[in-house]
């Protein structure tokens, strides 16, 4: 019976997830998906036309694909970081029963 209730939940959180990922995609038409950054950098230039950064990053990519790709494997990473610190916790936690 637990199991099945485990079952259930898993169900709907996958559910949920998926919705999180589709739903924007179909509710905003003609939509651009940028990233926090450049919104960021469009809202200061609007406020203040004569605003020039104090620092300038240390590297910057050769082109947008290489930088979405590093943070494809920055996210990619902290989620298998997440995933397996919370298998391993579990596991420790199943161990000691």
């Amino acid at each position: 019976m637990a199991r099945r209730k485990i079952l259930f939940v898993n169900i709907i959180l996958m559910l949920m997830v998926i919705s999180l990922i589709v739903l924007p995609l179909v509710t905003i038409k003609n939509g651009k998906f940028v990233g926090s950054d450049d919104n960021a950098t469009k809202a200061i230039t609007q406020i203040d036309k004569n605003y020039k950064p104090w620092i300038k990053p240390i590297w910057e990519p050769p082109s947008g694909e290489i930088e979405s790709l590093l943070f494809a494997c920055q996210a990619a990473i902290g989620a298998g970081f997440i995933g397996f610190y919370l298998g391993y916790v579990k596991g420790k936690k199943n161990g000691n029963r």
